[in-house]
């Protein structure tokens, strides 16, 4: 099918799909879709075309291989870059609760002290006024004067 396109121009053979274009011998071939890449025997990557006309097919694929390294380099790079901000807010989290943890001890010691600072006050003011129970004996007998 392809054959019938030779000696015609590049863009005519282009034009479908299965075909390809060798500018050593301006013939149009079917692309032998066995093999990945054309053999040398059928025609030179340098002078073999497919798809397009300005661009041979060694080039069209080293563009490619550029194009795909730099799409998994990119992905590589997004997934190296979020695991890293991943861990890093992890590890932010974990400070900060670690040091709500430390601030709510505090405030609980802070909160035991005066509690204790207020018992003593208390126990202060009750010796002063004789209202302090003895702590062996703390029913005591009423006394009316």
């Amino acid at each position: 099918a392809c054959s019938a396109f030779s000696r015609k121009s590049c863009e005519e053979c282009l034009k479908n799909v299965s075909c390809l274009w060798c500018y050593t011998n301006n013939t149009c071939i079917d692309y032998p879709v066995r093999s990945i890449l054309p053999p040398s025997s059928l025609c030179s990557l340098s002078n073999a075309r497919w798809g397009v006309c300005w661009i041979n097919f060694e080039a069209l694929i080293i563009a490619l291989a550029v194009v795909a390294g730099l799409i998994l380099v990119s992905i590589t790079v997004c997934c190296c870059y979020c695991c890293y901000c991943r861990r890093r807010s992890r590890s932010r989290l974990d400070e900060e609760e670690e040091q709500l943890a430390r601030k709510r001890e505090e405030r609980r010691l802070q909160s035991l002290q005066r509690k204790h600072e207020r018992k003593l006050k208390h126990d202060e003011i009750r010796k002063k006024y004789g209202l302090l129970q003895d702590s062996d004996n703390p029913y005591s007998r009423f006394e009316n004067e």
